[in-house]
């Protein structure tokens, strides 16, 4: 009996160590966090995994790669001199106020009129209209001056038209003109602030940083917003902390622009021999590879294979090379499985520039060291007890 229990033991062991070398890759029934870098390569070179092209990632692919993913800068895009906000238009409220020097003729009784000398507050005769609204036909009405256009014109150049309308009938006008209210130059400000409301722009130059303000701030961590400016038919967004570390890019406003703010609630996910496999939530400004796996903890010591990093994505047809890519993209998204080779020394500068996107998912394949020694402990798990039964029978 003691024979045969030896004998079981021996088959046992090299029954397994067989097994394991006749098998390029390590048994299905052994439990694995998923494909090993080899199963990977033979799916693709098999055919299995069709449609999905398998991309060795190298510097200059990380850094096509950068400039592509890399968002349009607000001051390249849009102009930034700043506009005239003092010009009315149809909806803004205008007040006028009219002096007429004694004896006025059209605009009050005659008063006494003072030694000659010039135009005093008591010396004329002040009257002022009503306010009224700027018609969408841009223009106003006035008594003895008729109607009056004045969309496009500033406040001064609107007191210079009625003077020159009231010339002869009044006695020596003077004309005020204030704008009331601002309805014609404003911008818009929505999204994830604490205040969505409307902001007349003045004269000052308004920039993208004050309509924020005047909205009450984001609700959301400054890495976590973007910022999506409208302007006509153009329409761009950036990172919020990038328009705050980058004063070129608070730009000034112009009348009908919209201001967004958006929360970027986008993630990746890290699985495999990693330090931590979790969901991770992902910057508006954007993290490289780098990045993410040191956010994960890096690369597990014990297990992983540093030639086996790899990054599953949907890709932008657009930025792989036709000749990469298996077949053609049926709606210009293909997936894609790019590789990293972590023994190299020139990877850790290549995953600098390699960009991490929404959905990405990470995976770092186990090393077959690993397995190996997880296949020899299932060994001894069952070695074990035989050796111990035998010990018992001598």
């Amino acid at each position: 009996m003691m024979v045969a229990l030896k004998r079981a033991v021996k088959a046992i062991f090299f029954g397994g160590f067989l097994a394991l070398a006749g098998c390029s890759t390590y048994p299905g029934w052994l439990n694995m966090s998923g494909p090993s870098r080899e199963q990977v390569l033979e799916d693709h070179d098999s055919g299995r995994i069709e449609g999905i092209a398998l991309i060795d990632v190298d510097d200059a692919l990380a850094r096509k790669l950068s400039a592509a993913k890399k968002p349009g800068r607000f001051s390249d895009i849009f102009d930034d001199a700043p506009a005239k906000h003092d010009r009315v238009g149809p909806g803004d409220m205008i007040d006028i106020f009219v002096w007429e020097t004694p004896p006025a003729m059209i605009f009050g009784a005659s008063s006494p009129t003072s030694p000659a000398g010039p135009l005093t507050a008591t010396s004329a005769h002040l009257v002022a209209l009503p306010s009224q609204m700027v018609t969408p036909e841009g223009t106003i009405t006035m008594p003895f001056a008729g109607r009056i256009p004045v969309t496009g014109q500033s406040t001064q150049q609107i007191e210079e038209s009625i003077i020159k309308r009231l010339r002869g009938k009044a006695n020596q006008p003077q004309v005020l003109v204030r704008l009331a209210r601002n309805s014609a130059s404003t911008i818009t400000i929505v999204g994830d602030v604490n205040n969505s409301t409307l902001m007349p722009l003045t004269p000052k130059g308004e920039r993208l940083l004050d309509a924020l303000a005047t909205g009450g701030g984001t609700k959301q961590a400054i890495n976590r917003t973007a910022i999506q400016l409208s302007r006509g038919n153009t329409t761009a967004m950036m990172p919020l902390d990038a328009i705050i570390r980058d004063p070129r890019q608070n730009i000034a406003l112009l009348p009908g622009d919209v201001v967004t703010a958006l929360f970027q609630s986008q993630s990746f996910m890290v699985l495999g021999a990693t330090g931590k496999n979790d969901e991770i939530p992902l910057e508006a400004q954007g993290i490289s590879l780098a990045q993410a796996l040191a956010r994960s903890g890096g690369l597990n010591d014990a297990r992983a294979d540093a030639r086996g990093v790899f990054v599953f994505r949907f890709e932008d047809a657009g930025v792989v090379d036709a000749g990469r890519l298996p077949k053609k993209p049926a709606n210009g998204v293909v997936p894609v499985v790019y590789q990293i080779d972590f023994r190299d020394p020139a990877a850790f500068f290549v995953t600098q520039n390699f960009p991490v996107q929404d959905r990405d998912v990470i995976y770092v394949a186990n090393a077959p060291a690993a397995e190996f020694a997880k296949f020899l402990r299932l060994l001894v798990s069952v070695a074990l007890p035989a050796v111990s039964i035998n010990n018992a029978v001598q």
